[in-house]
């Protein structure tokens, strides 16, 4: 225990100083009846004695503890009680505590990576996963260019909450939906026919995978894809063309819904 000697006859302000505490706490601490001062001047002013700083320090610790107010007057006060149980059953909570902070913290590592990185994968899972023409500097690319965003942000916090079996989903909707644009484009497809914003539409769903897209981004998206040559070498080597194509069948949809795409931007 810290040493009390000398202690009788304190002020308020000389044991918030000792015992590190607040003027203020110890006010409330004495309207609830935890640690009344045991003294009185002439003129009715209270006064700390030693016995009553150690009762504070015992307070402090306990309250570190995390006991509340409550069971820590139990705790000083009542004979009978239990002072190693209330204990242990403290620490118990405060191991619980330990559990739930460890867990925020392994996932607020996570955020930062997919923050950083955007795909929490290795190359080798994406290309298990996308597939011979998945380019796996994509990713970094993207977080150069787009780190910025709200998007990117988006894209994280997604990224974050998956893992290698939740992407295998998103890599199977992303592949049929290759598939299917290839398998129309060789069929006939013309832009702007039912089947055309069908396909266009479904793109936004799958896209979302990844985060929210409009219908002018949609557009700058498939801009892209033609204009890049990594993203172009990807849609083509599916069909050669597709990324040209894949353009005209966005553009036509966003035209049907009074989007000039000549004058798109991302938003």
């Amino acid at each position: 225990m810290p040493d009390t000697t000398d202690a009788d006859g304190l002020t308020v302000g000389q044991v918030s100083a000792r015992v590190g505490v607040t003027v203020r706490a110890l006010h409330h601490w004495d309207e609830i009846g935890l640690a009344r001062p045991s003294l009185r001047t002439a003129v009715g002013y209270r006064l700390y004695t030693a016995g009553d700083l150690e009762r504070l320090h015992r307070i402090v610790v306990y309250r570190e503890l995390g006991l509340g107010l409550d069971r820590i007057g139990a705790v000083l006060d009542d004979p009978a009680a239990d002072v190693p149980g209330a204990l242990r059953a403290q620490r118990e909570q405060v191991t619980e505590r330990i559990d739930r902070l460890q867990q925020l913290g392994a996932g607020l590592d996570r955020m930062i990576d997919a923050h950083e990185r955007g795909l929490l994968l290795t190359a080798e899972q994406q290309a298990a996963m996308f597939g011979p023409r998945w380019n796996p500097d994509w990713p970094a690319q993207a977080r150069r260019r787009y780190g910025d965003t709200k998007q990117w942000q988006q894209y994280a916090e997604r990224s974050a909450a998956r893992g290698p079996e939740e992407w295998q989903v998103v890599a199977d909707e992303v592949a049929d939906l290759d598939r299917a644009l290839g398998d129309a484009m060789d069929t006939g497809v013309e832009p702007g026919s039912p089947e055309a914003h069908r396909l266009v539409e479904r793109h936004r769903e799958v896209f979302a995978s990844y985060f929210p897209l409009t219908r002018q981004m949609q557009v700058c998206l498939a801009r892209r894809y033609e204009a890049d040559p990594g993203f172009a070498a990807h849609y083509d080597g599916i069909r050669t063309g597709l990324a040209a194509w894949f353009r005209r069948i966005v553009d036509a949809d966003a035209r049907a819904h009074g989007i000039d795409p000549d004058t798109a931007t991302w938003q």
